[in-house]
């Protein structure tokens, strides 16, 4: 990315660095194309001050920061739409940024260029509650939608944890606790608007569009959910919306061993229970827990509940799961029916990402997330935790087993290459078992820069080779996002 811009090639440094900022040079993006930007979005929406860059160059990852030369932050799809034509023109890297929570190295500038910000784009375009739909725009966080949503008794469900944007969820196909009943945002995404990198601006689903399902051409809307930034920039969404139930009641249970806890999870939904959220703690995050968020669990394998529906049913579901939890081995249920201990409980488990690191102060978390059919949930998770014992580090086990899906959030010291490398070749083991085992290397993080070696042994050589075809028709010159999801 030489030419016209100046822009020498970053040097990509070891993810063992004892520095948390990869780049100190100044940015070496030329007067001329600055002044361009700026021309674009105006004085106040451009910085390259070495704060605001540092700030941009990495994730909630372990991965170690790579600085944009540049930041803008955009007020407008017309802003985009000129930015991604300029960047185009010039050959500059082009990096969208929503609110920064990824955990997979998602936004990192791997070879410097321009951190297009949509944070400021944050308004809710419309809501349509007869017909459970809403848009909205890039930087309008599920958070802010739920609080707007509030009045209309609709919720938008899908829940990461992390106060994500929205459309930054888009391109992740984030999901979450809720998504054994609700699914993840493949499911729940109607219609996106899209600024390609020569600045053409689609809707993936015809403009104005939002109904249920369609026929119509190729699915692009899915075909940009889960892209990662790597084919255009998202700018808004059309998204499906849900009633909120009539009654809600969550329980917490704990378990001898693993297999237990999750055998019982697959014998819950096989029965086809109606479960809202059915999450795994192995005794690691439960100690966590206990220790960040000041509660008094047990500290064995445990499985939190969420049941919800009318009050009628509630009782029977509950005590149906009691039932199969039990004959598992379970004990010590505590059930939470109230509001404020409901959300107490759930808060715990949202900040598991914190607690986790707080077991090894100043460490950042080395995550990976892998999803196999439920039936083989309980070897994968079994040989996942013999693995990390053997390895000797600290790899604290939280899943959505409800379909198939768990994470380890591994605290990580990069300033010690050992417990790195060690931390790295178990991450890379499991998802290889899960590949073993019919499943995939990532159920919700993505790919990023951490997963590109999996994603080649995942998909093949063939289906590597369309993949790339698709990004050199969208993204003929590489600008967008580049060091992404292909392997180089």
């Amino acid at each position: 990315m030489h030419g016209q811009t100046g822009i020498e090639p970053r040097t990509l440094q070891t993810q063992t660095d004892d520095c948390w900022l990869a780049a100190a040079t100044k940015s070496k993006i030329p007067d001329r194309f600055a002044q361009a930007v700026v021309d674009i979005v105006g004085s106040e929406n451009v910085s390259t001050t070495d704060a605001v860059r540092e700030q941009h160059g990495h994730d909630e990852s372990y991965h170690t920061t790579s600085p944009p030369d540049i930041v803008a932050f955009a007020e407008s799809t017309e802003h985009v739409s000129q930015v991604a034509k300029l960047c185009n023109d010039h050959e500059v890297p082009l990096i969208p940024f929503g609110s920064g929570t990824g955990l997979e190295g998602g936004i990192n500038a791997l070879k410097g260029g321009l951190c297009l910000d949509l944070s400021k784009m944050k308004k809710i375009l419309s809501v349509h509650p007869e017909d459970f739909d809403c848009t909205v725009e890039a930087g309008v966080t599920r958070v802010t939608l739920n609080n707007y949503l509030r009045d209309t008794g609709l919720t938008f469900p899908i829940d990461p944890g992390a106060d994500a944007s929205v459309c930054g969820m888009c391109a992740t196909s984030a999901s979450g606790t809720n998504a054994v009943r609700y699914g993840t945002m493949r499911e729940n995404v109607l219609n996106m608007e899209v600024v390609l990198p020569d600045g053409r601006v689609i809707h993936t689903a015809g403009k104005g569009r939002r109904t249920k399902k369609t026929s119509a051409g190729y699915n692009l809307t899915n075909l940009f959910v889960g892209s990662e930034g790597t084919l255009g920039i998202i700018t808004q969404a059309t998204l499906r919306l849900h009633g909120i139930p009539e009654a809600t009641i969550s329980a917490v249970c704990s378990f001898n061993t693993i297999q237990e806890a999750v055998d019982s999870t697959v014998q819950i939904l096989q029965m086809g229970i109606p479960i809202a959220r059915i999450e795994f703690l192995d005794e690691v995050s439960v100690d966590a827990c206990n220790r960040y968020s000041k509660l008094d669990m047990k500290v064995a394998p445990s499985l939190f509940f969420e049941f919800t529906g009318s009050p009628d049913t509630l009782d029977k579901q509950a005590e149906v799961v009691k039932d199969i939890a039990s004959m598992n081995g379970a004990s010590e249920f505590k059930w939470a029916s109230k509001p404020e201990e409901r959300n107490q409980l759930w808060k715990a488990r949202h900040d598991i990402l914190y607690a986790c690191m707080a077991l090894n102060p100043g460490s950042k978390p080395y995550s990976t997330d892998v999803c196999v059919p439920i039936s083989n949930l309980p070897e994968v998770i079994t040989r996942s935790k013999e693995a990390i014992q053997k390895a000797g580090v600290i790899g604290p086990i939280v899943g959505h087993v409800g379909d198939g899906n768990f994470h380890v959030f591994f605290p990580t010291d990069r300033s010690n290459p050992e417990e790195v490398k060690k931390i790295s070749d178990v991450s890379v083991y499991m998802a290889q078992i899960a590949m073993e085992l019919d499943g995939t290397c990532t159920g919700e993080h993505g790919i990023g820069m951490g997963k590109r070696g999996l994603l080649q042994q995942e998909i093949g050589d063939e289906g590597m080779e369309v993949m790339k075809q698709l990004k050199s028709t969208f993204d003929p010159k590489g600008i967008m996002n580049p060091g992404k999801v292909f392997p180089e």
